[in-house]
């Protein structure tokens, strides 16, 4: 009796598990981040007992030359809800007032900030009623046609329990 050889079959299965390993990375990746949210979207319900203030900006290089742009501030839950997720719509403009970029974003809370700014998201440490946190937003682009100025942010998707 002749002996099967098992070795195309394991290169086979390798490729496979490989080629699905790199398309979950992919949709992980994306999850969450740079999306664009019709102006017309409107606000969620829960968004007026959410405040968000003391607004920060900064920006870094990135290894590739290129420049990375945060949007720190804080928010506020003064609703009677615990909040677990909040999305975000953030309008950067130009100098005639008019939308230059459009991206949406889940609000990241920051962790901790020594030796280096450490982020997770809101359902790692939901926002009780009366509780609030710092938080950042990251963009690896700007429009060149940006004003500068503090982008708009419109707090369109709110989860609670």
């Amino acid at each position: 009796m002749r002996e099967r050889n098992w070795l195309p079959l394991v290169v086979a299965a390798a490729v496979v598990l490989i080629a699905a390993a790199v398309g979950v990375l992919v949709l992980e990746h994306g999850k969450g981040r740079g999306g664009v949210t019709p102006l017309s979207t409107a606000l969620d319900p829960y968004a007026a007992n959410l405040a968000i203030s003391d607004l920060a900006m900064s920006e870094s290089a990135n290894l590739a030359g290129g420049k990375v742009t945060y949007v720190d501030g804080h928010i506020a839950n003064k609703g009677g809800s615990t909040v677990t997720g909040v999305t975000v719509q953030v309008l950067f403009r130009t100098f005639a007032r008019e939308v230059t970029q459009n991206e949406t974003q889940h609000i990241k809370l920051i962790r901790i900030r020594e030796p280096y700014i450490d982020i997770e998201p809101l359902s790692a440490a939901p926002l009780k009623p009366g509780d609030g946190h710092d938080f950042r937003l990251i963009f690896d682009a700007v429009s060149p046609d940006w004003d500068g100025a503090y982008p708009e942010l419109r707090i369109i998707k709110v989860e609670t329990r």
